[in-house]
C-alpha cells in the first residue's frame, strides 16, 4: 500500500468514526429527514395581506411535497414588529420560521426601541417573492382614470384625500411618502394593522387610495373593485399590461417594491436551514406556485444565504435614507 493509499484509508476511517459519533451525539430530528413534523411561520400581519397571499400557495405546495404541513401563524401588530418579535424569540429547533418583508428593513429606522435584532436575532434563508408596489384608488370615491388627473385633484384639495397602510413605518406608508415628496403634494395617511384591513376599507371606500404590493391588489384590480394607476418601477407589469409604471409617467425616481423573505431564529441547526431551504425552493418553483406568482405579478428572486443576507443590509440602508429625508414619523 503506497503512501498516500494509506493516508486516504485512514482519513476514510476518520472521517467515518467522526461521522458515526456526530450522528450519535445529534438530537432525533436531525438524524431523520426533515421535516418529520408541521413546521409553524409566523407571518406578522392579519390574514389576507400581501404576505400571506404567498405564504399561503407556498405552504400548500410545502406539504404536497414534504407530506409535512406549514402552519400558518398570523400575528399582525406594530407594522409587523409584533410578530418579528414573536418569531426571533421561538424555539430555535428548527420547526419555527418567520415570513417577513420589506417592512423590516424599515422598521430599525423607524421604531427606536424594537424588541429584536433583525440582522442579529433572525437568519437569513431565502427571497420568495417581490412585487412592484402599486398606486390604487376606490373608483366610486376618486374620480380619476389617471395618474395625471389624480394629480390634479389631490392638488386642489391637499390634505383631503387619505391613503392607507399596513401600518406606520411598512413599506405601503413609505411609499406614500415617497410619492408626496416626489409629486409635492399631500394626502394623509390612515395606518392600519396589516395590509388586509387596509384593503378592505379600501374596497368599502372607507379610504380614497392605497400603496399597495401588487399580490394583494391583483383580483380586487382585475375584479374592478379597485383601480390601479401606477405601478412602480421601469417597467409595466406582466400582469397588468395596461397599468404605466413610474418611470413613464415622470417618476423615475420612483422605485418601491414589496418582497418577501423567509427567516429562522438565530440558533436554528445548520442542517435544518439547508433542508428548509431546499424545500421551500422547490414548493415556489411548482407549476401551481409559478401561476400564483404570476398571476400577482411576482417573480421568485430566488436569494440565498450571504446573497439574501446582502440584499437585506442594502434595504436597510435604503429605507433609512426615505425616512430621513421624508421625515415620516409614526402615526
Amino acid at each position: 500500500m503506497s503512501h498516500f493509499q494509506f493516508n486516504d484509508h485512514r482519513r476514510s476511517v476518520l472521517q467515518w468514526a467522526a461521522t458515526t459519533a456526530l450522528g450519535a451525539a445529534l438530537p432525533s430530528w436531525a438524524q431523520s429527514s426533515w421535516p418529520s413534523k408541521p413546521v409553524t411561520m409566523v407571518v406578522p400581519f392579519p390574514a389576507g395581506g400581501g404576505t400571506d397571499a404567498f405564504a399561503r400557495p407556498m405552504s400548500a405546495q410545502f406539504a404536497k411535497l414534504t407530506g409535512k404541513q406549514i402552519i400558518i401563524d398570523n400575528r399582525g401588530g406594530a407594522g409587523g414588529t409584533l410578530g418579528a418579535g414573536i418569531a426571533a424569540k421561538a424555539n430555535p429547533d428548527g420547526y419555527n420560521l418567520f415570513m417577513g418583508a420589506v417592512h423590516h428593513t424599515i422598521a430599525p429606522s423607524m421604531y427606536p426601541k424594537l424588541d429584536y435584532d433583525l440582522e442579529r436575532d433572525l437568519i437569513p434563508l431565502i427571497l420568495v417573492a417581490a412585487v412592484p408596489q402599486v398606486l390604487v384608488v376606490n373608483p366610486k370615491k376618486v374620480a380619476a382614470n389617471t395618474l395625471k388627473e389624480f394629480l390634479e385633484l389631490v392638488r386642489k384639495n391637499p390634505g383631503r384625500l387619505n391613503y392607507g397602510s399596513a401600518g406606520g413605518g411598512t413599506s405601503h406608508h413609505l411609499a406614500g411618502e415617497l410619492f408626496k415628496l416626489q409629486t409635492q403634494t399631500f394626502i394623509t395617511h390612515i395606518p392600519y394593522r396589516g395590509a388586509g384591513p387596509a384593503l378592505q376599507d379600501l374596497i368599502a371606500g372607507n379610504v380614497d387610495m392605497m400603496f399597495d404590493g401588487l399580490g394583494s391588489s391583483a383580483a380586487h384590480i382585475k375584479g374592478g373593485r379597485i383601480k390601479a394607476l401606477m405601478v412602480s418601477g421601469a417597467k409595466r407589469s406582466p400582469a397588468f399590461p395596461d397599468v404605466p409604471c413610474s418611470s413613464e409617467l415622470g417618476l423615475p425616481d420612483y422605485t418601491v417594491s414589496t418582497w418577501y423573505g423567509i427567516w429562522a431564529p438565530k440558533g436554528t441547526p445548520a442542517e435544518a436551514q439547508a433542508r428548509a431551504v431546499e424545500e421551500i425552493r422547490k414548493a415556489c418553483q411548482t407549476d401551481e406556485a409559478k401561476a400564483v406568482w404570476a398571476a400577482q405579478g411576482a417573480e421568485f428572486p430566488n436569494l440565498t444565504g450571504a446573497q439574501y443576507e446582502a440584499f437585506i443590509k442594502t434595504e436597510l440602508r435604503k429605507w433609512a435614507q426615505v425616512v430621513k429625508a421624508s421625515g415620516a414619523k409614526l402615526d
